[in-house]
């Protein structure tokens, strides 16, 4: 059994070494979906960057509007049991569109609507889930279950796209969306074997929380602050691997399903090892650093932008992948770990919002950019908004760091 200093700690929990490899299963067909959904709209509905944009804005425009409720949910009810009806939700939306796909009866406008519904359910799942992994494994260990978390959802990263490639070349991209559906349904099934007297959590308020509560406590930390607008630039701009190499591999390098699908396992490879760096990893690191990080990463996206053959442009993701994987999990973990308990739902959900809230604008800005003057350019351009970005944050930001930073000195003395 793994003890306190070992990267595996988190196992030591029952709950989570049964819920572990349920999830690994929902993440490979997640992203065996990602895959499938863009190579449907690009190549099988012939659409161009904009429509791929908009259907991947309008996958996380639920977000906007729901994730703070989300949050709510998750700090007044059982989340065990909320995550159970987010799953079921996705389940049944995966499998409508796979069955609209093997019967040859789907249009774009489906496509939009579908990945809308979809989006629905994954907004209240993602504050509720993010929540949960405290109870699961307890504070001390919350820190190693994230990026042990991290390195499940990269790990089904490398698995799921080459999955789904070889599914498309063979048989179309509706079987990938029934795998979805599956794993969707097993995770949901592994929710009832989850033993409630092992969560370790707070009885559910009998006040109905107020995401009010959330927004002046994260006023109150600039570190926190700081963290979100770096957050919000990075994953708006930056994060858009799904649209980048969907546009880059078709539009840039006329490269097929399996390759495509090669280009998400690629950048597998670096969120892993981010991931597993991460869960060895007992430091905190402070805003300074996740700012500086997150401007790093804005510059490997200048370069990846000049690569000049498909294998050059797969071989450099990986690096892209470490360095922006490791920047969220380490300003996901401190948000998380620096947040009360009472209040980690709704701040969470505060998080998730800025997190995928850019998405339904960046998305389609991105993919209409790249129409209009060129896929390397847009992403060159992404790439310099988020460096930009983190900078400027940095620089408003640090005197009021360094302030807070002080206080919390003073009162741990």
């Amino acid at each position: 059994m793994a003890n306190k200093s070992s990267s595996l700690r988190s196992f030591r929990h029952r709950n989570y070494r049964i819920f572990y490899p349920a999830v690994f299963i929902s993440n490979v067909g997640t992203w065996a979906q990602r895959v499938a959904q863009d190579w449907l709209v690009v190549t099988d509905l012939h659409k161009g960057g904009a429509e791929l944009g908009i259907v991947t804005g309008l996958q996380f425009l639920p977000t906007l509007f729901v994730s703070l409720y989300g949050g709510i949910l998750a700090d007044r009810f059982s989340k065990r049991k909320l995550l159970m009806i987010t799953n079921g939700g996705g389940a049944i939306t995966a499998l409508i569109m796979g069955y609209l796909i093997i019967s040859n009866r789907v249009t774009i406008n489906e496509v939009f609507i579908l990945a809308f519904v979809l989006g629905l359910f994954s907004a209240i799942d993602s504050p509720v889930g993010q929540s949960f992994t405290p109870e699961i494994v307890g504070k001390e260990d919350t820190r190693n279950a994230i990026s042990l978390n991290s390195a499940n959802f990269n790990a089904a990263r490398l698995v799921g796209p080459a999955v789904s490639g070889l599914l498309i070349k063979a048989f179309g991209t509706g079987p990938s969306f029934i795998l979805n559906a599956l794993s969707f349904a097993i995770i949901t099934i592994t929710l009832t074997f989850i033993r409630d007297h092992e969560l370790q959590r707070n009885a559910p308020s009998q006040e109905k929380p107020r995401i009010s509560e959330a927004i002046t406590y994260v006023r109150s930390r600039p570190d926190i602050t700081a963290l979100l607008f770096t957050v919000f630039i990075t994953a708006t701009f930056g994060l858009n691997f799904q649209i980048f190499n969907a546009l880059m591999a078709t539009k840039v390098f006329d490269k097929d399903a399996g390759a495509f699908g090669g280009l998400g396992s690629a950048i597998a490879v670096g969120t892993l090892a981010a991931g597993i760096l991460s869960a060895q990893s007992e430091q905190r690191r402070r805003p300074k650093f996740i700012m500086f990080t997150s401007a790093l990463f804005g510059l490997t996206l200048i370069a990846i932008s000049t690569m000049p053959t498909f294998l050059a442009y797969a071989l450099f993701l990986p690096i892209c992948g470490v360095i922006a994987v490791g920047t969220m999990i380490q300003a996901n973990s401190y948000v998380s770990i620096t947040t009360p308990s009472a209040l980690r739902g709704r701040v969470m959900g505060i998080y998730l919002l800025v997190f995928l809230g850019g998405s339904p604008i960046g998305s389609p800005l991105i993919g209409v950019v790249s129409d209009a003057i060129g896929v390397r350019q847009a992403i060159a351009i992404c790439g310099a908004v988020v460096s930009f970005g983190a900078g400027i944050t940095f620089v408003l930001a640090r005197k009021k760091l360094a302030a807070f930073d002080q206080d919390q000195k003073r009162n741990a003395n």
